[in-house]
């Protein structure tokens, strides 16, 4: 897996994620940089000074306690420290303290309190913070015995780190909820459009979209109700001529019908009817590979009856042909397209072949519907080059066993027109595939 994969694997496949990534990264880096700043340098010179103003108590306390030597002077030390230094002060004579090799670092304020006592009080010490609940222990030598101090633990901590701590979490996840709706808002617009080119591209109509969103949503969105607008002034204006064209056509070759049936019959005259219907049936088929699905609007449709009425308009043609849906198979799609698209797909394969199977399949994303054949197939480099406009395989230009070469192209048009696809394939009948892919 090279860079870019990974990066493409990493990253969020939505504008709205990478938008809020764009968002949320800065903050996220800003906040790593200002925690590491206040742990490092602030509350680091914070917690030293808390530890040397007790260290300075502490000494204060040892000059004093040295310098007394009745047990009253001794007392009135015990409660000047309680009073005005919040320290609790207990005198052991004649005890030791064991030797000391190296500071404490189970704490993480230890270190600061056992560095600062070591500036200021020059006897043995030692610091005990987790035996006493909210206390730090604090033991010094003296000559003759260890003086015991009990200091609180909120001297030598800041609780202000705890709501610096809480503010800066709670700013960034506002921040963030404020961003993610003024993000979701933003890329409402984008959807949108996107939903509508989608519909319009399956021939749906759109009503009631109207530009909306920043200014480059709304510059896209004019520009696509332009381009609907000209691509349906084009296809009415194709359609228009076509059908003028249809009409100049079929007037001379009526014409030419009814000149020939007047005729005396013989082969000549036969030869000919039989050019006037190729030409008619060349002249439809343009036709319906231009029109394509017209005004026909998607109805829920049942499957299995739509595909039922197509094998039996094959029969009606002399097609052998098996149909096996599953009961319950509803779609909303165009029914006259999608009977003109699996006809086409029937007649090809009935021309080719000597039966022919019709089949569904459900799909998480929709359902297939399978055509299948016992025919000779087309080989897998020219199944693509088969769904060109007038393109027959058949290199000779008999329509009985060529066609004109629209069949699949119109086919294909109608699947996409949906929203889907038609692929050939090689079938387990020993033929030709043809699964056409339609989404819910």
């Amino acid at each position: 897996m090279d860079a870019t994969d990974l990066r493409h694997r990493l990253l969020p496949r939505s504008l709205f994620g990478r938008s809020l990534l764009i968002i949320v990264m800065p903050l996220v880096i800003v906040q790593i940089v200002s925690t590491w700043y206040f742990y490092d340098r602030h509350w680091d010179i914070v917690a030293r000074r808390l530890a040397q103003a007790i260290a300075g108590d502490v000494a204060a306390i040892v000059d004093l306690h040295e310098r007394a030597t009745t047990p009253a002077d001794r007392a009135e030390i015990v409660a000047l420290a309680l009073r005005h230094m919040d320290l609790r002060v207990d005198w052991r004579p004649g005890e030791r303290l064991p030797p000391i090799d190296r500071e404490p670092d189970d704490f993480f304020i230890a270190g600061q309190l056992f560095s600062a006592l070591r500036e200021r009080v020059d006897r043995p010490i030692a610091i005990d913070p987790e035996s006493r609940p909210r206390q730090v222990e604090i033991l010094v030598q003296l000559e003759n015995g260890v003086l015991e101090l009990m200091a609180p633990q909120k001297r030598l901590f800041s609780f202000t780190a705890y709501a610096i701590i809480a503010w800066t979490i709670g700013s960034s996840l506002l921040l963030f909820a404020v961003a993610s709706l003024f993000m979701r808002n933003q890329v409402k617009p984008i959807r949108r459009l996107a939903a509508a080119a989608e519909s319009f591209g399956k021939g749906r109509d759109v009503p009631g979209f109207k530009p909306e969103g920043a200014t480059e949503v709304r510059q896209a969105a004019a520009a696509f109700l332009v381009m609907r607008e000209r691509i349906q002034r084009q296809i009415d204006q194709r359609t228009t001529m076509l059908a003028g064209v249809s009409h100049d056509l079929r007037t001379p070759l009526t014409r030419m019908r009814l000149g020939l049936a007047l005729l005396p019959q013989s082969a000549d005259t036969a030869d000919l009817l039989g050019d006037v219907a190729e030409m008619e049936r060349m002249i439809q088929a343009y036709l319906d590979f231009t029109r394509g699905e017209g005004d026909e609007q998607p109805v829920e449709s049942d499957l299995g009856q739509l595909l039922d009425e197509i094998a039996v308009g094959a029969r009606r043609d002399g097609v052998e042909i098996a149909v096996a849906v599953p009961p319950g198979m509803r779609l909303a799609v165009r029914p006259n397209a999608i009977k003109r698209c699996i006809g086409n797909l029937v007649g090809n394969a009935a021309r080719h072949a000597r039966r022919v199977w019709i089949g569904a399949v459900s799909r998480p994303t929709g359902i297939d519907i399978l055509v299948d054949d016992d025919g000779p197939g087309i080989p897998a480099a020219e199944r693509e080059s088969a769904f060109r406009p007038f393109h027959r395989l058949d290199p000779s230009r008999n329509v009985a066993t060529g066609g004109v070469g629209l069949g699949l192209t119109i086919a294909r048009d109608i699947a996409r027109g949906h929203g889907g696809d038609v692929v050939l394939e090689e079938s387990p009948q020993g033929g030709l595939r043809a699964r056409v892919a339609l989404p819910l």
